[in-house]
């Protein structure tokens, strides 16, 4: 079972990784994010299936925050390529995308990401508030 969304900024994503932090009974096995100019893509693959309550809730938050995405065939085999084991810096080279974490998301490597962003254009873009 997987949730694949799109948000709108930095800030958003960083509510989807407290979120799961907060939620131990929720049986993710990793997660992906990755950084867009007009945005961010979060994966959120789960070890097994919820009930359907439970699946329920977790679309009802991710549908708060941003809209179900449907990737590009070069996401897609992005994010193929990591769960085949494959390491972010080769999978980043091959499909030109920005993987900002594929494991487990600490708030830190987004926070992270987005300071060297802003310092390098010299701006806060909006997708990076």
């Amino acid at each position: 079972m997987e949730y694949l969304y799109y948000l709108a900024n930095a800030s958003l994503t960083l509510r989807v990784v407290q979120f799961l932090h907060g939620k131990p009974q929720i049986p993710v096995s990793f997660v992906t994010v990755i950084h867009q100019i007009d945005g961010w893509v979060v994966r959120v693959k789960l070890k097994h299936h919820l009930s359907p309550q439970e699946d329920g809730n977790i679309r009802a938050f991710f549908s708060e925050l941003g809209i179900r995405y449907e990737p590009q065939m070069r996401v897609q085999m992005a994010f193929w390529s990591l769960e085949a084991g494959q390491s972010p810096v080769d999978v980043m080279r091959r499909y030109q995308v920005a993987i900002v974490s594929h494991g487990n998301p600490e708030k830190e490597e987004i926070e992270a990401f987005r300071q060297q962003f802003v310092k390098g254009l010299g701006y806060c873009p909006e997708t990076l508030a």
